[in-house]
């Protein structure tokens, strides 16, 4: 199949939305949580306590480890993730070697030195920027690598959030810095309690914005022209109910639409354009499978 001009240009788009995404996880990281001692989950985690107890740089940690985890996605979550998936391995574990070389106080031999010195503070911001960069990453089919393949895989089978599947696996990850940070260890654990739950919650805002919808009811007197301009314009189908008004006594026409939510600004402009006088109600959906939204999974 010949690719279109158009198609490149989007696949273009999603990489460059990935690459930022990955800068800006990075950033989190080596910027709020490695210089305050603060320990997140994921590979990242992991490389951190590598980095605490032997110096090896984060790079060098994260992109050993998720190597390994490429040959399972591949084959699991196909050919077209795994090229994204070591895209974005190399690009974050570049980013976090040459974030963490230029990070530093020269004052102080050149340590690494945090943006704020504040803990809460730091694992406050380290889990928001790395839970929104990986939220971002997610809804372009790409990954940051680690468990977040882990969590991709599991919901491709089950209907669970990859939020929710990596603050499971994150619980493990920092309860294990226990054994490897040597001063204020259970405040260490905690601190990384605060950084798995910010950054897991920001991973669901953002999946959960994405993908919500919603079910507008459209009473028009003009349903056709009203019908068409949605379909036409939003690529969404519309559904004729046949209704009655009890108080006129009169039979017309009801128009159903289930679409995102980002897209129902455009709806009612649609709406308003054709029919001033219209009414129409609008309600958030919990879930939406099938064409065009997300498939049922077991």
């Amino acid at each position: 199949m010949k690719t279109s001009k158009k198609q490149v240009l989007d696949e273009v788009k999603r990489y460059l939305i990935i690459t930022v995404a990955l800068l800006v996880m990075a950033f989190g990281w080596t910027a709020f949580l490695i210089p305050n001692h603060v320990l997140g989950g994921g590979v990242s985690g992991i490389a951190t306590l590598i980095f605490y107890a032997t110096g090896i740089s984060t790079g060098i940690s994260v992109f050993v480890i998720n190597a390994v985890l490429v040959l399972i996605s591949l084959k699991v979550l196909g050919p077209s993730f795994g090229i994204k998936t070591v895209y974005s391995i190399v690009v974050v574990s570049v980013f976090m070697s040459l974030l963490q070389h230029f990070i530093t106080d020269p004052m102080m031999a050149g340590e690494i030195k945090p943006f704020v010195e504040e803990k809460i503070l730091a694992a406050i911001l380290g889990g928001g920027l790395a839970g929104l960069a990986i939220g971002v990453a997610f809804t372009q089919g790409g990954s940051t690598g680690g468990t977040d393949i882990v969590a991709m895989m599991i919901c491709k089978y089950r209907n669970i959030t990859q939020g929710r599947v990596i603050l499971l696996i994150d619980i493990l990850i920092i309860g294990s810095s226990y054994f490897v940070i040597e001063n204020d260890k259970i405040q260490a654990i905690i601190y990384g309690f605060v950084v798995m739950g910010v950054c897991s919650y920001c991973i669901d805002l953002v999946l959960t914005g994405n993908k919500q919808t919603v079910q507008a009811f459209i009473f028009s007197s003009k349903p056709n022209e009203v019908a068409e301009r949605i379909a036409k314009e939003t690529n969404r189908g519309v559904t004729l109910i046949k209704g009655t008004g009890w108080y006129t006594k009169h039979e017309g026409d009801i128009l159903m639409v289930v679409t995102h939510k980002r897209e129902s600004q455009q709806i009612l402009r649609i709406v308003k354009d054709e029919d001033p006088k219209a009414f129409m109600t609008m309600n958030t959906v919990m879930g939406t499978y099938g064409k065009g939204f997300e498939q049922i999974r077991k």
